[in-house]
């Protein structure tokens, strides 16, 4: 039960008390527990859209959106401001790309995607409500979730200490690989909107991976913020489409 507790805790904001200090077994073998958090994190969004059903569909979408970023505490996105920040101002130098993600200030990349992003998803939560798909909503984070553990587990991890490196010295090789593909036949039962979502969360969860081997020889805790975050919006984009 801790391993969840674990996932919960560290992927939401939801009020989860741990009994003491982790181990960094159990941090990693949280992992396993990954997507089932982004399936909660989306069944409260579908939840919630069922409450709010007969308001106006942009107050929905917006509602929604803050909800989302609330609930996950903003954690990924500030992940995917140090990375964009770090890969325009890296000026493809794997130091210097480092050296920017360390820098708890924002610059003016940071801001113009996050803005471009939240965009793109309130634009793509309303053209999925204005049709009547609000069961769509679970497949993001559910699948970008799930690709987390699958960064940790197929990618090095490049910056010692902190909780990234014991998330990936200690990933459950063995079971990880049988859990991700279970959540993956479940996201298929949804039909063609399954399928879209997972081949688009896989396609572009290969593409940023290379990019990360190519620029650093792996990966860090923010760059898998910043994968999270766009395998979220892309998946609602083409969803919306």
């Amino acid at each position: 039960m801790t391993p969840l507790l674990i996932a919960v805790q560290f992927l939401t904001r939801l009020p989860i008390s741990l009994a003491g200090l982790p181990t960094p077994v159990q941090i990693g073998r949280s992992q396993l527990w990954y997507p089932l958090v982004g399936l909660l994190l989306g069944l409260l969004l579908v939840a919630v859209q069922a409450l709010l059903d007969a308001t106006p569909v942009l107050l929905q979408a917006a509602l929604l959106l803050a909800l989302w970023v609330g609930l996950s505490g903003g954690l990924h996105l500030d992940g995917l401001a140090d990375s964009a920040d770090a890969w325009v101002g890296g000026f493809g130098d794997r130091e210097h790309t480092l050296a920017i993600m360390q820098d708890p200030r924002s610059g003016p990349i940071a801001v113009v995607v996050l803005v471009l992003l939240l965009l793109l998803k309130f634009a793509a939560l309303v053209a999925l409500l204005d049709a009547g798909h609000g069961l769509w909503l679970l497949l993001a984070p559910w699948l970008a979730r799930g690709l987390l553990p699958l960064l940790f587990l197929t990618t090095p991890y490049v910056r010692a200490g902190g909780l990234g490196q014991a998330l990936a010295e200690h990933v459950p090789r063995r079971p990880l690989p049988w859990v991700l593909a279970s959540h993956a036949a479940a996201v298929l039962l949804f039909g063609w909107p399954g399928v879209l979502a997972l081949l688009v969360a896989a396609g572009l969860f290969v593409y940023l991976r290379r990019m990360m081997l190519n620029r650093l020889g792996g990966s860090t805790g923010d760059t898998a913020g910043a994968l999270l975050e766009l395998v979220e919006c892309a998946v609602l984009v083409a969803l919306a489409l």
